[in-house]
């Protein structure tokens, strides 16, 4: 089943953040093990997550290698000035991450 992640804050839950940003790499790290995802999407804060610098950057770089498309939005970075810290994949714009929900089967918001 074609699966995307919706990332929508750079931390997981609405708890303390801390805990958040830890369960989260938890998260991340056990997503290469979901069948069919194909694709994590980042807006709003979760485009913090995609940066240089990022305490989850190593288990994107796990699903990016593993075939997950990765989509930041490009807005996003612009408004938090972090599109020139974007090196794992191309900033992506809203239309990329609107055809990647069309094409899931599943979509999974965080």
């Amino acid at each position: 089943m074609k699966t995307v992640i919706v990332l929508n804050n750079d931390h997981m839950g609405h708890g303390d953040a801390t805990l958040g940003r830890k369960i989260l790499a938890t998260f991340l790290r056990k997503c290469a093990a979901l069948k069919g995802l194909t694709a994590v999407v980042f807006y709003n804060s979760g485009v913090k997550l995609i940066v240089r610098g990022s305490p989850v950057l190593a288990e994107l770089h796990q699903l990016h290698d593993g075939g997950v498309d990765l989509k930041p939005c490009g807005t996003c970075l612009e408004y938090y000035g972090l599109r020139e810290q974007v090196d794992l994949v191309p900033p992506s714009n809203m239309d990329e991450i609107i055809q990647e929900i069309d094409r899931a089967q599943k979509v999974v918001t965080l």
